[in-house]
């Protein structure tokens, strides 16, 4: 149990992870990974969604069912469980997995930031692409890919095959959600955007109007389904949030996509390195 407002510093399998209190929230914590902010928590309050790219997800989440329905979800990445969380309240009696593949990192958060007791939330330390191969067809509603290998998305994650494995783990109705980081001219993220198009037929991007218009380096939101996204509703939440973001769809998004081509695994390579400074603190 947190019962001291210290840092929680240790090796893990894929770095080195530091838990450090917020002072202001008298429970909530940032956990870094070498230095990079990976997720932050709050257990008194799992509804508040500190980062910016957190409360776009947390708002694609309200979305894709009425309100409070229960949802079956899948998250690739653990970081700090913040998004299961996150459903957990917001969608009681929902069942979640969560994918890590760093063993070491599941121990430090599940030991120091307990999960909720009653939250129906499993854990695995596993490769997101290998436990999705052997995840049974049609059996979830939600797949959320957060995964990083130090600052990049793994290559493994971004082609063609990975994507249809994908499809294959969600119902008829589900939804993919990703968070992928890019900049101008932007080849990664067109590239993802061709080859989720490869398999699902409505496809949206959500990112603040600044990096969309290449000024600096920043995440992204795809979003993927094979029905009708609530647009409109998408685009009323990401707009009031602090740091408002653009939702774009259809003609303006094939338009960003243009000529880029659906990765092969053959040809996939993980994302772009992030310029110094671009996620770090301190």
């Amino acid at each position: 149990m947190v019962n001291e407002l210290i840092p929680v510093t240790r090796d893990v399998d894929h770095g080195t992870a530091k838990l450090m209190p917020d002072i202001d929230r008298e429970r909530a914590w940032l956990l870094t990974v070498d230095g990079a902010p990976q997720s932050y928590v709050d257990l008194d309050d799992p509804a508040h969604l500190e980062f910016e790219y957190t409360r776009r997800l947390g708002h694609v989440l309200d979305v894709v069912a009425e309100p409070g329905r229960a949802l079956d979800v899948v998250h690739l990445g653990g970081g700090a469980f913040t998004l299961p969380r996150y459903v957990a309240v917001t969608r009681p009696g929902s069942r979640q997995d969560v994918v890590e593949a760093d063993r070491g990192l599941l121990e430090l958060v599940s030991g120091h930031l307990p999960l909720p007791q009653g939250a129906n939330i499993a854990l695995h330390a596993a490769d997101a692409r290998l436990w999705l191969e052997n995840a049974p067809a049609a059996s979830a509603d939600v797949l959320l890919a957060d995964v990083f290998s130090g600052s990049r998305v793994p290559a493994h994650l971004t082609s063609v095959t990975y994507v249809r494995e994908a499809a294959r783990v969600l119902r008829g109705s589900g939804v993919y959600l990703a968070n992928l980081p890019d900049a101008a001219p932007f080849g990664f993220l067109r590239s993802q955007l061709a080859t989720l198009a490869t398999v699902f037929e409505e496809l949206v991007l959500i990112a603040e109007p600044a990096v969309l218009r290449g000024r600096r380096f920043g995440n992204a939101v795809l979003v993927a389904g094979r029905q009708t996204i609530d647009i409109a509703a998408l685009a009323r939440l990401t707009a009031a949030d602090a740091f408002p973001a653009r939702v774009e769809h259809g003609v303006a998004l094939r338009a960003f996509v243009g000529g880029a081509r659906a990765v092969r695994d053959e040809d996939a390579v993980p994302s772009p390195e992030p310029p110094d400074g671009a996620f770090g603190i301190g």
